[in-house]
């Protein structure tokens, strides 16, 4: 089955494209909304969920000059290296929170000799 497809009659302009993710959201609309607009070559990217009980979205790309379709791989493979990066950050500090355990977490109160109303964290 295909996750992504071109609306029917969107044929015009390859500069111009109306794309359907079949298992797509909010969540993947706005991510990839917001990398592919900073390009500097797009000229309008948005997207819409044209129903709610569906899970389909709409994402809808127009260019000064390339296809939108090369536009829509390169947003989808810059998403992924965002999520692989944010995913790795968060094992990375896991691991070292959890191989100091005996430090304080972020936000605990943390015992100060000029601030004697803190309670020793432990």
């Amino acid at each position: 089955m295909n996750l992504i497809a071109e609306l029917a009659g969107d044929e015009k302009s390859e500069k111009s494209r109306t794309f359907v993710f079949s298992e797509g959201g909010h969540t993947v609309g706005n991510a990839l909304r917001s990398i592919v607009s900073r390009y500097p070559e797009v000229l309008f990217c948005g997207y819409t969920v044209p129903h709610p009980a569906e899970a389909n979205m709409h994402f809808r790309i127009q260019t000064s000059g390339i296809r939108a379709v090369d536009v829509l791989r390169r947003g989808i493979e810059d998403l992924e290296k965002l999520c692989d990066h944010t995913i790795n950050s968060f094992q990375v500090n896991w691991s070292y929170q959890n191989s100091n355990a005996d430090l304080p977490v972020i936000g605990s109160p943390v015992y100060c000799e000029l601030d004697h109303a803190a309670t020793k964290a432990g």
